[in-house]
């Protein structure tokens, strides 16, 4: 099947303008990267640090985001006993 127009294949012209099926958009990997970072730091290392900006001392002995994520530490492989 060609185009009427210049003769061409008209599934060229389709191919050059859509995106190679195995590029992805450094943006989705930036964003991504940016999410994993943030939810490692979350679910890892947070002791009461996030919330230490908005209750004080009071938030390192809560440390409502290490109960929260408890189990998916313990899953993950991270200590925090």
């Amino acid at each position: 099947m060609t185009n009427a127009h210049s003769g061409a294949p008209a599934a060229a012209g389709a191919l050059s303008s859509a995106r190679h099926a195995g590029q992805v958009p450094l943006r989705a990997v930036a964003v991504l990267a940016c999410v994993f970072v943030a939810g490692l730091f979350v679910a890892g290392f947070d002791q009461g640090h996030l919330f230490s900006v908005f209750q004080g001392a009071a938030a390192f002995d809560a440390a409502f985001l290490h109960e929260l994520t408890h189990d998916m530490r313990h899953a993950a492989g991270l200590p925090c006993h």
